[in-house]
């Protein structure tokens, strides 16, 4: 059910135009300090998991892993995608109780 509700909630933040998704704009949004929340695909490649740990981890911004790059792209109405950034604070907020919330499951 969690589950559910982080990609109603990435959807409902692309509607509302706050969400950075593909390598390049992630990237391009953590750099510029606009994101507030990074999620990277848990079937991403470990290349691009270890890139955005390192840079997350350089920027302080949030970084989970989760779902699958299919079901990330569906969420946000595009193809695969291995990467998305939250530009909200808020929705990054609303997200991070909900993925809190998987992982102590």
């Amino acid at each position: 059910m969690t589950q559910n509700k982080i990609f109603s909630l990435i959807g409902l933040a692309t509607k509302a135009g706050k969400i950075a998704s593909g390598e390049f704009s992630t990237e391009k949004a953590v750099k510029s300090n606009g994101a507030s929340l990074v999620i990277v695909a848990e079937d991403a490649s470990d290349n691009t998991k270890k890139m955005f740990r390192n840079m997350c981890t350089y920027y302080k911004v949030p970084l989970y892993f989760f779902g699958a790059k299919d079901s990330l792209g569906h969420a946000i109405g595009k193809e695969v995608r291995a990467s998305l950034a939250v530009l909200d604070e808020g929705f990054a907020k609303a997200m991070v109780k909900q993925l809190e919330t998987k992982q102590s499951n």
